[in-house]
């Protein structure tokens, strides 16, 4: 598990500096998330599949297709369709495709080979042990978190709304 984790790692670490030097914003978020998915697979290697199912869920599916979508409704124009279809041609697909290819052997690996975290010497961490400790000792990160991510949602629609034009 000790080589899954190392390799997960630096995947990710390729991957995240593909998003910073990633002049296209489709392509630098076809990299964020296989970035995403290899920082799961640090969770799975290290035991806590629990972690790493709610950082595909969470990061990799609903962040992401909100950054898709964002990025769907900035492009305007005849003229973007066609620049998104010289950017979407077969060949970008190759790199994220490997990569995504290597997570999911390796995620194979890591499930069906021994059960999660024995070979570093780690327990596996259930979901009710991560709820005991986010409502128990750390209650109030947590509601701060929400407070923080509220504020954040808050501003985001004052600052995106349209307001009416004066006449």
């Amino acid at each position: 598990m000790e080589f899954a984790f190392y390799f997960a790692s630096g995947v990710a670490v390729v991957s995240t500096l593909r998003v910073i030097t990633n002049t296209n914003p489709v392509h630098a978020l076809l990299y964020l998330i296989i970035s995403l998915i290899a920082v799961a697979m640090t969770f799975f290697s290290l035991g806590a599949p629990f972690a790493g199912v709610l950082e595909v869920i969470a990061y990799a599916g609903a962040i992401m297709v909100l950054f898709v979508f964002v990025v769907m409704m900035l492009n305007q124009g005849p003229a973007s369709v066609t620049q998104e279809r010289h950017w979407l041609k077969p060949n970008i697909w190759i790199g994220p495709s490997i990569l995504s290819a290597i997570l999911l052997a390796e995620l194979l690996y890591v499930l069906f080979a021994q059960q999660s975290g024995v070979a570093i010497g780690q327990t596996t961490v259930d979901a009710k042990a991560v709820g005991i400790s986010l409502f128990g000792p750390y209650l109030l990160v947590v509601e701060l978190a929400s407070m923080l991510l509220l504020a954040a949602a808050v501003t985001a629609f004052h600052l995106g709304r349209n307001e009416a034009k004066e006449q």
